[in-house]
């Protein structure tokens, strides 16, 4: 009967060992994807403390192009506010289906920005102009990056709620699973065209 307990005992212990193993690698893949996103969100606050810097170097050449500049500012606006939703709830499906639409908005307004700014070649040439532009670029490849590393981590996290026995895990403790950081806009996803 003793050795029956001990065995028990034993049972329970490794059992709880294990349960307790996949809790904790599923607390690991969700700070990991949490991390992963918070490398985007320093990349889109650099961006978003570009554009205003943008805007400003633009309007003092496009005087008659007002209503582009406060659309700019606008998405710019926008998408800082769902940023900042995203970060006060990373989980949050809604919030980061809220910050793909906006960060789709803040590409295109930017993109119209410069279609307007080549009618202006006096701002193409300005110095303080091409190195905002420089800047822009750079911070769009390091969101590139970043998006691409969240993915990656969301994927990672994903697939762990769902795999057997960690799922259960997951329903248990009332895991979660997260939204993929995916490009929406077909010109954003294709390659760059360069011409000789």
């Amino acid at each position: 009967m003793m050795t029956f307990a001990v065995g028990l005992i034993v049972l329970l212990a490794i059992f709880f060992i294990f349960v307790i193993g996949l809790y904790n690698n599923l607390v690991k893949l969700r700070q990991q994807q949490r991390n992963a996103f918070s490398q985007i969100d320093v990349q889109l606050t650099r961006r978003y403390e570009l554009i205003p810097n943008l805007v400003e170097v633009a309007k003092n050449y496009m005087k008659h192009e007002q209503d582009t500049l406060e659309k700019v500012i606008q998405a710019r606006n926008s998408a800082w506010a769902a940023k900042k939703a995203v970060n006060q709830d990373p989980g949050s499906s809604e919030a980061m289906t809220n910050l793909i639409a906006a960060e789709n908005s803040v590409r295109g307004q930017l993109g119209s920005l410069m279609a307007v700014s080549e009618s202006y070649p006096e701002l193409r040439s300005n110095e303080t102009m091409k190195s905002l532009m420089e800047e822009l670029a750079s911070t769009d490849n390091k969101v590139s990056f970043a998006r691409q590393s969240y993915n990656d981590m969301t994927t990672d996290y994903n697939t762990a709620l769902e795999v057997f026995p960690s799922s259960i895990i997951a329903n248990m403790f009332n895991f979660s699973s997260a939204t993929l950081y995916e490009v929406e806009d077909q010109k954003a996803r294709s390659a760059v065209k360069v011409k000789f």
